[in-house]
């Protein structure tokens, strides 16, 4: 597997994370396209930063700060392909609530909200989408120290928005030894987003690339960039990344669980299910749990939030999911004295059938047409397929 592991030893902010992403290998024009149909042409371009070669981003973009609806608005307009929209919603939206948590609802994102921001957090996107990797850590984020003056008047350093992002995301943080800013919002957002894994989980792995993202200042004796590396790590099973929401019922039907977890299904999750659970003030409820594609997330918690009229739904982004290869082999068998063809869905593991189910739509016409149980037709398919792929050499006998 491929997985991004990004090292901000100097902290992190959007025009760092683009740089880096693009100096590794990520698709320019792509990245490009995104940001200027966001504020116009951005400048990438190498600069030196206490030695070492880096990339820069500059958005050039007015200071123009909007609300929340108005900074989705341009991104649902840009030309940032529609997975990376989506992520970049859900940053926006990590964005808010840290702002709401401290200025109150309502909260304008000033700083966070001009352009150049939502070009940058586009671009970030974008690059992150073109390089198309099986997972992201984050070693720990240097923060800084003292104070700045913003929107708000002056604050501490770390800015409030960024300690808030930072505490919901679990990133891990070093203080760092600078009197200034080197974790923005833009950048603690970013990284909380794209955090697939802890870095401890991933065990051996061979360096395939580095890039080095330019911060503006250009500090001396102090290379102020963000690093990222491509490793390589042991492939296990293949998989995918997904995201999965969560939330936590107690006045729901039976019915409504039932009508809901299927609408979710025919809605795109990959996965919904309803967990018993026992609640606050000893009250039965059920956890629901959808797995979702990441550019399906926004619209199945509508459909979660509609349905079940819950106020809160959980989202744990970009979770790495292990997936067995998977292939459909016919199998014939004869059931009371006629040849039935019935799909049986399998699982690959190192080049052999780890687990296999006969296709239940067909098992099931198949018994009704016959007026035998279920358990008999699904039987006599298991029976014939193990026959069928032991002689094949795909099955262990």
């Amino acid at each position: 597997m491929n997985i991004l592991l990004f090292d901000p030893f100097s902290g992190a902010a959007g025009d760092m994370v683009i740089g880096s992403l693009l100096d590794l290998g990520a698709d320019e024009e792509a990245v490009r396209a995104a940001m200027r149909s966001v504020v116009g042409e951005p400048t990438i371009e190498r600069v030196d930063r206490s030695g070492i070669r880096a990339t820069r981003v500059s958005a050039h973009a007015p200071v123009h700060h909007r609300t929340l609806g108005e900074v989705l608005d341009r991104v649902a307009g840009s030309d940032a392909p529609a997975p990376a929209q989506e992520m970049a919603r859900r940053v926006f939206f990590r964005i808010h609530r840290a702002e709401e948590s401290i200025h109150g609802v309502g909260a304008h994102f000033h700083e966070v909200g001009a352009d150049d921001a939502v070009a940058d957090v586009v671009g970030a996107c974008t690059a992150l989408h073109s390089l198309d990797i099986d997972g992201v850590a984050v070693l720990p984020v240097a923060l800084g120290r003292g104070f700045f003056v913003g929107a708000h008047g002056t604050f501490p350093i770390p800015a409030p928005a960024t300690v808030a992002i930072l505490v919901e995301s679990g990133l891990q943080t070093i203080p760092g030894d600078e009197d200034r800013e080197l974790c923005t919002p833009t950048g603690a957002a970013l990284l909380a987003e794209f955090v697939t894994m802890k870095p401890d989980d991933l065990g051996p792995a061979g360096i395939q690339a580095i890039g080095y993202g330019a911060g503006s200042r250009d500090p001396p004796g102090r290379p102020n960039v963000l690093r990222s590396m491509l490793l390589s790590v042991a492939d296990g099973i293949a998989g995918d990344r997904v995201d999965i929401l969560e939330t936590n019922v107690d006045d729901v039907t039976g019915e409504a669980l039932a009508y809901t977890l299927a609408r979710l299904m025919e809605e795109g999750a990959r996965d919904a299910s309803a967990i018993p659970a026992v609640m606050k003030k000893g009250r039965s409820g059920h956890l629901i749990r959808v797995v979702a594609h990441t550019d399906t997330t926004d619209h199945l918690a509508g459909v979660m939030a509609r349905e079940l009229g819950t106020l809160g739904i959980r989202c744990i982004p970009m979770v790495h999911r292990f997936v067995a290869e998977r292939t459909v082999e016919p199998v014939r068998v004869v059931l009371r004295g006629r040849e039935w063809t019935i799909d049986v869905k399998c699982g690959w593991t190192a080049g052999k059938i780890s687990s296999f189910k006969p296709e239940y739509d067909q098992a099931a016409a198949c018994a009704r047409e016959l007026g035998v149980p279920l358990r008999e037709v699904t039987g006599a398919v298991e029976a014939a397929a193990r026959r069928l792929f032991i002689e094949r050499d795909v099955l262990e006998p």
